[in-house]
C-alpha cells in the first residue's frame, strides 16, 4: 500500500490549490479515502473523507464550504480542491484509506498560505 501526495505549494491568502493523491497496492474503488493535515507543532487532523464511489463526503468544520474532496476510481486518485485559503490552512497534507489505521503514511505535500 502506498500513497503519493502532490500539488502543494506557496499560495497567497484567498488563493486556491488542488492536491492529488495517487494510491496503489489495494483495490482503490473498494475503499473510502481521507485527507489529513498536520500544521507545525500540532497534531494531525482529519480534513475530509469520501466514500468508495464518491456518494458521500465529510468535512471538518474548519474547511466546510471551502474545500472539496473528489476521486477518480479509474486513476486510483483522490483530490482535494482548496479554495479561499487561509494562513491557518498551512500544513502538510496527507491522504490515507478511510478507517485503515495500519496503512503507512505517505510523505505528504506542503501547503503554505502566506502573503
Amino acid at each position: 500500500v502506498q500513497f503519493v501526495e502532490s500539488g502543494g505549494g506557496l499560495v497567497q491568502p484567498g488563493g486556491s490549490l488542488r492536491l492529488s493523491c495517487a494510491a496503489s497496492g489495494f483495490t482503490f474503488s473498494a475503499d473510502g479515502m481521507s485527507w489529513y493535515r498536520q500544521a507545525p507543532g500540532m497534531a494531525r487532523e482529519l480534513v475530509a473523507e469520501i466514500t468508495s464511489h464518491g456518494g458521500s463526503t465529510y468535512y471538518a468544520d474548519s474547511v466546510k464550504g471551502r474545500f472539496t474532496i473528489s476521486r477518480d476510481n479509474g486513476k486510483g486518485t483522490v483530490y482535494l480542491q482548496m479554495n479561499a485559503l487561509k494562513p491557518e490552512d498551512t500544513a502538510v497534507y496527507y491522504c490515507k484509506r478511510r478507517g485503515v489505521g495500519s496503512d503507512p503514511w505517505g510523505k505528504g505535500t506542503l501547503v503554505t498560505v502566506s502573503s
